[in-house]
């Protein structure tokens, strides 16, 4: 049921031309569901920044710090070392010389690894102080080496010299080259430091723009979100309006409805009284006429007024009956019953009907054939009795999935906004019930054209599904 429902329901969309509509919880989901895919890509993307700029502050500090340890380290060195010769050009026996050497020999080697340390990590402005501090440090240790291999006589007779004028010399020109070092690296880390502070502004920036653009985003959202329930509740409000409207108009259709069936039920008894039961009683009459006449001829012409009058009383029920239903639209079908109404109409009032329809519209089913008769019925009568008109013109035409019924006149016409008549109602009724469309265009003087489009897609299907079953069977 819910499928025919729903079948039905979209054929209706189909014939109407009107799209369907997303369902809200689709729209809103996606809304809402956009804008927090999109807050979590913006918060993911501010993680992976943070994250890359702290890395980078780490590898920076880390990178300066090790350079300052290898600096420290050499500084030491050279501080160490002169000491170290002090005490061996100033030790009194050769053991103690032999502890300063070894000191000595050690420390060249620390030395050493710190600067290989430091050259791996300088930059590119620190390679000539390097280079020149590297230079320093190997004359100076090779002083040193020949300082170490003096005799005792030599290291009494040379070291005031030598110190003053060999080594102090020149371990202040290696502490020298060892700060113009580290201000290069201070200078360095300050480049890092600006780095991370343009690195944090631009974090600072994307963030600002990610928070303008969700703000923007979310506004824009609620704006389409608000403007969206408001037209929801409009169109409620109007479906309300319309349901109210029609449960009003069911009420005074079904009130014209029974004053209609009362009235027809009135003229059928009328008739029924005026008409066939005089034509009965008379027959009556003369058959008790007959009955009595003496006469071979008069019994005759008794006979013959009998015969009239059941002729007539035939003619008059058999209108009656065709009133009611055309029994034609059961034997024969739409097209001949709807020539058969032509004919007759024309013969009564005079009007001029011309009908074109399809041959296929006979394989209807009952329900869309009598609408149709219907309609043409309520539409033609309309048009004679009311808009004087000349000509009408009747077209029924089939497609694969609907049948469209029109019918023109060139009558009087009439302002559709305010006639609403009891007619107009029912034709709407059945139209509906069939889930078709129903259009009246009319103008004062111009006439009238009622277009009606019926859909068929379930008898489709339904035919599709039995001819299967008999190609199966």
């Amino acid at each position: 049921m819910a499928q025919s429902t729903s079948r039905s329901t979209d054929a209706e969309d189909r014939l109407s031309g009107t799209p369907r509509r997303k369902p809200p919880w689709l729209v809103l989901s996606l809304g809402f569901g956009g804008l927090l895919l999109f807050i979590l890509a913006a918060a993911t993307g501010t993680l992976l920044v943070l994250n890359r700029v702290r890395r980078e502050e780490t590898t920076m500090r880390q990178a300066f710090l090790g350079r300052l340890g290898a600096l420290d380290q050499i500084r030491a060195g050279i501080y160490l070392s002169g000491t170290y010769v002090r005490d061996f050009l100033l030790s009194p026996d050769s053991s103690g010389a032999q502890a300063q050497i070894a000191r000595l020999d050690g420390l060249e080697r620390e030395t050493r690894a710190a600067l290989d340390a430091y050259s791996r990590s300088m930059e590119a402005e620190e390679r000539k102080p390097v280079q020149d501090l590297r230079s320093e440090i190997d004359a100076y240790w090779r002083v040193l080496d020949a300082t170490v291999a003096w005799t005792p006589e030599q290291r009494s007779r040379l070291r005031y010299a030598f110190f003053y004028d060999e080594l102090v010399p020149r371990r202040t020109t290696m502490l020298q080259i060892a700060d113009r070092i580290a201000a290069v690296n201070e200078r360095g880390l300050s480049r890092a430091e600006d780095e991370l502070s343009a690195s944090s502004d631009r974090l600072r920036r994307s963030l600002m723009l990610t928070f303008a653009i969700t703000l923007a985003g979310g506004l824009v959202l609620a704006l389409v979100t608000i403007g969206y329930t408001l037209r929801l509740e409009r169109e409620l409000e109007q479906r309300l309006e319309e349901n109210a409207r029609a449960r009003a108009e069911l009420r005074e259709l079904s009130a014209r409805l029974l004053r209609t069936q009362e009235n027809e039920r009135r003229s059928l008894a009328r008739e029924l009284h005026d008409e066939v039961g005089q034509s009965l009683s008379a027959i009556l009459m003369e058959a008790e006429g007959a009955a009595c006449a003496d006469e071979r001829n008069e019994v005759r012409d008794h006979l013959a007024s009998i015969r009239t009058l059941a002729e007539k009383t035939v003619n008059e029920v058999r209108d009656l009956a065709l009133l009611l239903r055309p029994s034609m639209l059961d034997d024969f079908g739409l097209v001949p019953a709807l020539n058969w109404h032509a004919r007759e109409t024309a013969k009564r009032t005079g009007l001029n009907v011309m009908v074109s329809a399809d041959d296929t519209a006979d394989d209807l089913p009952d329900d869309h054939k009598t609408c149709i008769y219907r309609l043409v019925q309520e539409a033609v009568n309309n048009s004679a009795r009311h808009a004087n008109a000349r000509t009408v013109e009747i077209v029924v035409t089939r497609e694969d999935q609907q049948v469209q019924l029109s019918v023109r006149d060139d009558g009087a016409g009439f302002d559709t906004r305010f006639v609403r008549g009891l007619g107009l109602l029912g034709m709407e009724e059945r139209v509906r019930r069939l889930g078709g469309r129903l259009q009246i265009d009319s103008q004062l003087g111009r006439g009238t054209l009622l277009e009606a489009t019926l859909p068929v897609v379930e008898l489709v299907a339904k035919n599709g599904h039995d001819a299967h079953s008999r190609s199966l069977s």
